[in-house]
């Protein structure tokens, strides 16, 4: 049964990465015909947020106290896990390039890795080290060794904020539903931070600049609103209740690690949909990667307790609470 779970929420936790690597290359038509970034954000999670609240609310039918109950769940994942986390991403990238910021982003998995050690005071097993590891070398290489450079000090501050942020969204996404299905807490929590991305941007604090004509997607001509329904439906909805739910069965810092695919799939994607060169260090990179997400997933077999981080909701709880 443990490996069921487990494969199960591999699958659902790599189909989050493969969604969310799609982001990009749909995004990127948008950002060059003159939209903001916070536009852009705020758009696609309040479309994606829409998009699943019919579901929601017929898989809340009978339930709505769980909606209570999850109150400070859907709080933190639309305050932190999608708007404090994005914000503090854009306003990294004013500063810093931007392969530095997602390098920095993604050392996500690291600081739930120091956070167990810190809070458990046991030293973490030689195979969860080997694979921090693996892992952080593969990303360098996909993003590339050039992020590796003397930057601005307060942007590189901004991309560590996102990563703190990046951290949370899979702690919380982790913790037990208490009767929330993953996709009410994704839909509820895009809404709040879209909402709250939405009223940063109209209030001035932000840039916010969209434009609403044909562009140009895939080498053809087409309406603005296409590369955003594309995102909205698999790069955001699609991307955050499948990771909510991978991170409920495999715990926070195993489904950590499985989202640092996100970097691969979407050169996958820029190469495939953008013509944008795939290199063969990328590629290695890439492998390094599934080590270090294989050398952590053999962590988890170990006979030694879990942390409370990195817990599983298939070892021990049951996933509706």
């Amino acid at each position: 049964m443990k490996l069921s779970t487990t494969g199960t929420g591999l699958a659902f936790a790599v189909l989050s990465a493969i969604s969310f690597g799609t982001s990009g290359a749909f995004i990127k038509p948008l950002l060059e015909d003159g939209w903001s970034p916070t536009a852009a954000v705020t758009a696609r999670t309040l479309a994606a947020g829409l998009l699943l609240l019919p579901i929601a609310l017929v898989m809340l039918r009978g339930k709505w106290d769980a909606l209570w109950r999850g109150r400070w769940r859907i709080l933190g994942m639309g305050a932190v896990g999608v708007a404090f986390t994005q914000l503090a991403y854009f306003a990294a990238l004013r500063s810093i390039p931007v392969s530095t910021a997602l390098l920095v982003e993604f050392l996500a998995p690291l600081i739930l890795v120091g956070f167990a050690w810190a809070t458990s005071r046991r030293t973490p097993q030689t195979v969860v080290l080997a694979g921090s590891v693996l892992a952080i070398g593969g990303l360098v290489l996909v993003i590339g060794p050039g992020a590796l450079r003397p930057v601005d000090p307060v942007g590189l501050m901004l991309a560590f904020a996102a990563a703190v942020g990046c951290a949370i969204y899979f702690v919380i996404a982790a913790r037990p539903g208490a009767g929330l299905p993953p996709v009410a807490l994704a839909a509820a929590g895009l809404l709040v931070g879209g909402l709250l991305l939405g009223l940063l941007g109209l209030t001035g604090v932000l840039e916010f600049t969209a434009t609403f004509g044909d562009l140009t997607l895939l080498g053809a001509v087409t309406p603005w609103w296409v590369p955003l329904l594309v995102v909205a439906v698999i790069g955001t909805a699609l991307a955050y209740v499948s990771g909510i739910t991978g991170s409920a069965l495999l715990g926070s810092r195993l489904a950590s690690f499985v989202g640092l695919l996100e970097v691969v799939f979407a050169s996958v994607f820029a190469w495939i949909l953008l013509g944008e060169a795939l290199s063969p260090l990328q590629m290695v990179g890439g492998i390094l990667i599934l080590g270090g997400i294989a050398a952590v997933r053999a962590e988890r077999t170990a006979p030694a307790a879990a942390t409370p981080v990195d817990t599983p909701v298939g070892a021990g709880r049951s996933f509706h609470g």
